[in-house]
């Protein structure tokens, strides 16, 4: 297998050649660029011209990608010192790297870097106590699919200290096995000894802003807590395809309502798509997360037992959450749809029995008033409308589906008829234009209502000569 330095080298590092090296004949003329050349074939004179690649490079590009190269070691690290002075971000991802003291000394070696990339790695080794942290720049940190157990994680967070932005995806975490020394009291409370043994008290680290924790099996909400006191100044927060059911954190029962959101003061982006919670309380919880601009929330079991539209849904989302700026990735929320929202909100919950009214139903309704019930004025067309068929001077009225295409209508009109679908042509004749003549309907696929069909309108039958 190569290592890092061989496999930096196969990419970057090759001889120069020329794609014309090896045609025969070739003639330089005084009338043409220098580039070009003549080669005689027979009789004919051919044109060609030069295309040096590029040549050898003296360092390596800022983005260095290595991903999926088999590499299991660094080589020779004054040679890398070199060749990586400008590397700021470098991929590693899906390589056999095993031993966290070649890594570091990768990264000792190239001082520059910021972003580091470590996905499914087999990383198992321990990492060590390091007397002077050589990363000191780096920022970011992916560690997607490692399968490191927590000790490893806290090991390296201890010798990151302006790490900003940490990726701990699909590693297969149900628990959070490190808490910050703040917690030690309320661990000692709520815990048994047990569960205090396994858990490993460190330091928090105020420097990282962002975490992805995506496709984790996690479960508890206070297990998300954990993350919070670790990392006090978390700005982002992804824990997409988690299966958590519920945002109520039962550490203790002396702990308050706000101990959901109090962890998280400064969180301005959560995503919870694919979450389990079934219940609009877990969205009133969210609502207490005073920063929280950003918020996902699709794919809740919550949303699919809802008889609502997704217009609708997203009114009551809106409403219940002031604070939210921007939900599902859409656009920004702008004051007419937030004010439109809140509104059919407070109609939506009007008629409900009092016990089944949120707290933000009786907020909006000072701020809005009691409002009149809206009109329902449906503007969908009847989906069963009568039709004259047309077949040999022979005309019967009948019900017909208008979202059938009219494939569908020929199948049905074959035991009326007594003709193949293929074998088959139908015109649509419009009774309120009868003096256009009828209109041929030659699209299979095209339903029935595309044609604006209303009750009265004709549909003549023809066999296909």
């Amino acid at each position: 297998m190569p290592s890092l330095l061989e496999a930096l080298e196969r990419k970057y590092f090759s001889e120069c050649e020329f794609e014309n090296a090896h045609e025969p004949e070739l003639h330089k003329r005084s009338d043409l660029p220098n580039d070009f050349t003549v080669t005689k074939c027979g009789g004919r004179m051919e044109f060609s011209i030069f295309i040096p690649r590029l040549s050898p490079l003296t360092s390596v590009p800022a983005l260095l990608v290595l991903n999926d190269c088999d590499i299991d070691s660094a080589g020779d690290f004054e040679s890398i010192r070199e060749k990586c002075q400008r590397v700021r971000e470098l991929d590693l991802a899906q390589n056999k790297l095993r031993d966290w003291a070649e890594v570091f000394s990768i990264l000792e070696h190239m001082p520059r870097i910021e972003f580091l990339n470590l996905s499914k790695n087999q990383l198992a080794s321990p990492v060590t106590a390091l007397t002077a942290a050589p990363t000191i720049n780096l920022k970011s940190l992916v560690l997607n699919g490692t399968y490191l157990d927590w000790a490893c994680v806290d090991a390296l967070l201890q010798n990151l200290p302006v790490l900003q932005e940490l990726h701990l995806s699909l590693n297969n975490y149900k628990q959070v096995l490190i808490d910050a020394h703040e917690a030690e009291q309320r661990l000692l409370e709520s815990e048994t000894p047990e569960e205090t043994e396994q858990r490993r008290l460190t330091k928090a680290h105020p420097t990282l802003k962002t975490l992805h924790f995506t496709g984790n099996p996690v479960e508890h909400w206070q297990e998300i807590c954990r993350l919070g006191r670790l990392f006090p100044n978390l700005e982002a927060l992804v824990l997409a395809d988690c299966p958590i059911r519920s945002l109520q954190a039962v550490d203790s029962e002396s702990e308050s309502d706000s101990a959901s959101h109090k962890y998280f003061p400064s969180l301005k982006l959560l995503n919870l798509s694919s979450a389990q919670l079934n219940s609009w309380s877990a969205i009133d919880q969210l609502a207490k997360f005073g920063q929280l601009r950003n918020l996902r929330v699709k794919h809740w079991p919550l949303w699919e037992s809802l008889e609502c539209t997704e217009h609708e849904r997203r009114q009551l989302l809106i409403a219940r959450l002031p604070n939210v700026e921007m939900l599902n990735g859409g656009g920004k929320i702008g004051t007419d749809e937030r004010i439109d929202s809140e509104r059919a909100f407070v109609r939506y919950y009007m008629d409900k029995p009092a016990e089944e009214r949120p707290a933000r139903y009786e907020e909006l309704l000072q701020v809005h008033g009691k409002l009149d019930p809206l009109v329902n004025v449906s503007l969908k067309p009847d989906k069963r409308i009568k039709v004259v068929f047309t077949y040999n001077d022979v005309s019967e009225s009948r019900f017909v589906d208008i979202y059938l295409t009219v494939n569908d209508l020929k199948v049905k009109l074959e035991k009326l008829v007594g003709l193949a679908p293929n074998k088959m042509r139908l015109y649509y004749l419009d009774q309120d234009y009868k003096e256009f003549g009828p209109e041929e309907m030659r699209f299979p696929n095209k339903q029935l209502y595309s044609y604006n069909i209303q009750s009265g309108d004709e549909i003549i039958i023809d066999a296909k000569k």
